[in-house]
């Protein structure tokens, strides 16, 4: 027996296919939005490490700065100890090492020396990279500044030298260019580093009397070297700034009589610190004659054929306790 039916409804192949092939479209349609949205969402990630890491730097150096120069003065007490420091002042004519300047600026200077230390050394143990006219990083700065401790009785006043330095760490392969040729090379990045020193000028017992002369110690039990605070620098600039705004010209330094005069000058202190990104940040390479660019305060400006993205943080830190008599 056969069953007639009236009609006969389905799919037939064709509307199989086409509907496979919509649906198909419309979900590479949604993977293609989600995948920008998602690097596009990694891209405001990775800027806003940056930026967050450029500040934690910034705030560090902005307290150093500040501080740069104070002195501590207790006043009258009843444990015998003297109204004010009473700690030995090197400076003038002494070497950067020796100084008890506040603020000591050095240029385009990589790595750190502690006395003892030879440049033939630190370039072994450190891998310092010389600065060329193409790659210029980065400056170096030196604060100096007291404190109190009202319960160490036999150095109840402390002084203490802070350096930020950086140093080369060779990593990626990339091409720069001066605007005339352009080079590929093993590009250094660079990493910021903290040094702390105390000023050691202890009496032998709680009720002899102060010594007048100390020395620096870079091995104490609250002394430190090379202290990483931030990876990914591009570069560290310091502008010494007179009171009327003006670069102070040339950096102040305790080593050339012009540097000198200019030690106790210091008013306010541009910091310029660029970063790059940990990982490649644009989708492409810029295009010839498109490079991107990295400017300084005085340096000459950079350009980079790659994808990482560089971003610079610009801040001018006011000095309270540097004063010349002016």
């Amino acid at each position: 027996m056969v069953i007639k039916y009236k009609s006969d409804k389905g799919l037939t192949l064709i509307e199989i296919l086409i509907g496979i092939i919509v649906s198909s479209v419309m979900m590479l349609a949604i993977y293609t939005t989600y995948s920008i949205i998602n690097t596009t969402y990694g891209q405001v990630v990775d800027k806003a490490s940056i930026s967050k890491s450029s500040r934690d730097l910034i705030e560090i150096l902005i307290k150093d700065i500040r501080m740069s120069g104070f002195k501590y003065y207790h006043g009258e007490n009843d444990k015998g100890y003297p109204k004010d420091t009473y700690l030995d002042v090197k400076g003038g004519d002494v070497s950067i090492a020796e100084t008890h300047d506040p603020i000591v600026i050095e240029s385009d200077k990589l790595g750190y020396l502690r006395p003892g230390d030879t440049e033939s050394d630190q370039e072994r143990k450190e891998k310092i990279k010389n600065n060329t006219e193409k790659d210029v990083c980065c400056d170096r700065i030196h604060i100096v500044y007291d404190d109190f401790d009202q319960n160490d009785e036999y150095q109840p006043y402390k002084r203490y030298k802070f350096t930020y330095y950086a140093k080369a760490r060779f990593g990626e392969e990339n091409e720069i260019t001066d605007g005339q040729t352009t080079t590929t090379r093993i590009n250094p990045r660079y990493a910021i580093y903290k040094s702390k020193a105390s000023w050691i000028q202890k009496r032998t017992s709680t009720t002899g009397n102060f010594p007048t002369t100390g020395e620096w110690d870079y091995n104490c039990f609250e002394c430190y070297h090379d202290q990483l605070i931030r990876d990914y620098v591009e570069d560290m600039e310091f502008i010494a700034l007179d009171k009327d705004g003006k670069k102070l010209t040339p950096l102040p330094t305790s080593i050339t009589n012009e540097g000198r005069d200019n030690l106790y000058k210091i008013r306010a202190v541009d910091i310029r610190i660029s970063f790059r990104s940990k990982k490649e940040f644009f989708r492409f390479n810029p295009t010839a004659g498109k490079e991107r660019k990295l400017f300084g305060f005085s340096r000459n400006a950079r350009t980079f054929n790659d994808r990482y993205l560089r971003d610079s943080v610009v801040v001018t830190v006011f000095t309270r306790n540097i004063y010349d008599g002016k």
